[in-house]
């Protein structure tokens, strides 16, 4: 199928409807399976792999013991969503339901690392090189292989003293339990662009942007 079948936000969410166990964020659908065992968890990372031969359309998937992480984006549709992904999502569902699997979507975290700079061609190849990652056309740098965090460059003519911030992306739905969280611990947070994102600052002056998909464009 070719990558005409790419789903905007509005179609995105409707299709969420019906798969109350995925999430939507940084352009894939993803959830968390936690099996009976990790015996189970192969199984189902087994019957993963043959539906994906099947459907010739491939998700991400890390095994963790007893727990899988799932990621669905279709790289020929510039990682976007599209009704292929949707498909895959409904099969894994059903299968992880016959296998006993419990989806927790709250356990999902994506986090990228930003860096303030003024000039981000100047130190963006160093940190391409060290980490052998690949380039996008927004300046940001990726794991190839989708084990590290990304790396994107916030240009800014006044950096902040502190350069590195940390960006969690969570679930919207997960979003105020996380914030509760980080204030009962200590955190100060500022909501100006909720529920985009809101910074949260520690008592040593670090900071960390929780993130939302609410809010943003398609």
């Amino acid at each position: 199928m070719a990558a005409t079948d790419v789903l905007n936000r509005q179609q995105i969410q409707a299709n969420l409807i019906q798969l109350p166990e995925w999430r939507y964020g940084l352009g894939a659908l993803r959830t968390v399976f936690k099996c009976e065992s990790s015996a189970g968890a192969l199984n189902l990372l087994s019957t993963i792999g043959e539906l994906a031969e099947e459907s010739g359309h491939h998700p991400d998937v890390d095994w963790r013991y007893d727990t899988l992480f799932v990621t669905l984006t279709s790289h020929d549709a510039g990682d976007r969503v599209t009704a292929r992904d949707v498909a895959l999502a409904r099969w894994i569902s059903r299968q992880a339901q016959v296998s006993g699997a419990t989806p927790l979507p709250a356990l999902l975290r994506t986090v990228e690392i930003a860096i303030d700079t003024d000039a981000p061609e100047a130190i963006s190849e160093v940190w391409r090189t060290a980490l052998a990652y690949k380039r996008h056309e927004d300046g940001s740098l990726t794991d190839p292989y989708g084990r590290g965090p990304a790396i994107w460059f916030q240009e800014s003519q006044s950096p902040n003293l502190n350069r590195f911030h940390l960006d969690v992306t969570v679930p919207f739905s997960e979003s105020a339990s996380t914030l509760d969280a980080l204030a009962s611990v200590g955190a100060t947070l500022n909501d100006e662009h909720a529920p985009m994102w809101v910074v949260a600052t520690d008592a040593q002056g670090n900071r960390l942007c929780i993130s939302t998909e609410a809010g943003r464009d398609d």
